[in-house]
């Protein structure tokens, strides 16, 4: 009986690594990131998709040029992974440390340089539930599937199960080249920058054509699916991108520049929830946003 019980649990450990492994492909956007965020080499995590892949009887995942995919039984499989996940942490978190946690998502980039002190605060005045930032670029980050209690959101979503609260606001910032000669400015004007290719996430972006007048809009957009691709492409001098100023805070990288894009209109900032399962912490987490934003 002993065997057997140590042969299940192998089982279970092994089921656990494969979910971790297939949520790490589509957060990470590619095996070789995913390895690297878990500590482990790309061939196990392929195993650990294949395995996982073999025991569902579906392919998941569909590789391409420059991305991976999810499949239509991958969409299916991607919310249930995240909650069994977030349960299993949740479980380990409580049972070893006595602390509850609050899984708080965010599409883009979380809340800029108000990320750290709201981590603090939060940790200060609640000591026994645990608050984690959890990046999922969905339109709700994480709200739909139950993987989050809360999501901060830049770009509204109209749904009947979701509620929206304004924060605050945020400037919008062009992210250029280093080398691009308008990256010697100070700040820069939507008309000075439409002659450029404009890289633009469609799920989760704030960024549309919209923002000029129809008669100026840029000609070229080039559609990205994370903000690793769109720093990627920006640095390479392929684009320019818009974001709010939390990314420019959050995500410097060598050979990107922002600069303020002074005429553009700033981008709302809402915390969400389940309308139908609100979460008790709520108050105290919009209390403390609202101090943040004002």
């Amino acid at each position: 009986m002993h065997k057997r019980v140590q042969l299940y649990a192998l089982r279970m450990n092994a089921d656990v690594r494969e979910l971790r492994c297939f949520v790490a492909i589509i957060d990470e956007g590619s095996f070789t990131d995913a390895a690297i965020e878990l500590g482990m080499s790309q061939a196990a995590v392929s195993r650990n998709l294949a395995s996982l892949e073999s025991g569902l009887g579906a392919r998941l995942v569909r590789r391409t040029t420059r991305s991976v995919e999810l499949t239509s039984a991958g969409e299916r499989a991607l919310p249930h992974a995240r909650r069994v996940l977030a349960a299993l942490d949740d479980l380990e978190r409580d049972v070893q440390h006595g602390r509850g946690a609050i899984h708080f998502g965010y599409a883009w980039s979380a809340l800029g340089r108000h990320t750290v002190e709201f981590q603090r605060r939060w940790a200060a005045a609640n000591p026994d539930t645990e608050l984690e930032l959890v990046r999922i670029n969905t339109s709700t980050a994480g709200l739909s599937d139950g993987s989050t209690q809360f999501a901060l959101l830049r770009k509204p979503v109209v749904a009947a199960e979701v509620e929206l609260v304004l924060i605050g606001v945020e400037r919008r910032f062009c992210a250029m080249a280093t080398d691009d000669p308008l990256s010697k400015r100070r700040s820069v004007t939507l008309a000075e920058i439409a002659d450029h290719t404009i890289a633009i996430d469609l799920k989760t972006g704030t960024t549309s054509t919209d923002l000029w007048p129809e008669a100026e809009r840029p000609a070229s957009i080039l559609h990205i699916t994370d903000v690793d691709d769109w720093l990627t492409t920006i640095a390479s001098g392929r684009a320019v991108g818009i974001s709010s100023e939390a990314t420019a805070h959050q995500y410097r990288r060598p050979g990107v520049s922002y600069r303020l894009l002074r005429d553009a209109p700033p981008i709302p900032v809402y915390l969400a929830w389940s309308r139908s399962d609100p979460p008790p912490e709520r108050t105290a987490v919009l209390d403390l946003l609202a101090d943040l934003y004002r």
